[in-house]
């Protein structure tokens, strides 16, 4: 197959799985279903309790700390979607990555909320980091699954999403580190 007619039979098959997105959203995921609404309820619960928590006199810190912890959750999770090892069933609408509410809201926010406090207060961060992890892994993402919200194939499980909140928090955090390194000259 030439160049060309690789990209055109990849249009065609991303439109064909466009709509079969579009299709399942209508019929499971839609205003219609709770699911989108406990979805949705994740999306903006931890944005208006971190509204109210946040430390305003550190917020490009603790934002930068949290925007980081999102993009790289979000990409993890398009390509762990993608591969078929972590799915997610229920999503506010087909054109946004499936785990929006997650990768946008729920992990920054907690991930977040743990920098700021375990700055502000001298504690350890690396173990309240552990802790948080397994919550989500081992706790929220079980719940999620009973519940049907997610699916874990090929091998992926708890303990590789436990491996994943460890790895993109600690590159956060020694990221944000270097920026404010590199900040103060």
């Amino acid at each position: 197959m030439e160049y060309s007619e690789f990209w055109e039979q990849i249009f065609k098959k991303n439109t064909e799985v466009n709509a079969f997105y579009s299709d399942y959203w209508k019929d499971y995921s839609d205003f219609g279903n709770w699911q989108f609404w406990v979805v949705l309820a994740l999306l903006i619960i931890p944005l208006l309790v971190l509204c109210f928590t946040i430390d305003r006199k550190r917020m490009f810190e603790l934002f930068f700390f949290g925007y980081t912890v999102h993009i790289l959750w979000t990409y993890i999770d398009i390509a762990l979607g993608r591969n078929g090892y972590f799915v997610h069933k229920y999503f506010l609408t087909p054109i946004l990555p499936n785990a929006a509410n997650m990768t946008a809201s729920v992990l920054p926010v907690g991930f977040l909320l743990v920098y700021q406090y375990c700055t502000n207060k001298q504690k350890n961060f690396y173990l309240y980091t552990i802790i948080l992890s397994a919550c989500f892994a081992f706790v929220f993402a079980s719940i999620e699954q009973f519940m049907g919200f997610v699916e874990f194939r090929k091998g992926m499980n708890q303990f590789y999403l436990f491996l994943i909140d460890l790895g993109i928090t600690f590159i956060s955090y020694w990221f944000t580190k270097f920026i404010l390194k590199i900040k103060k000259g």
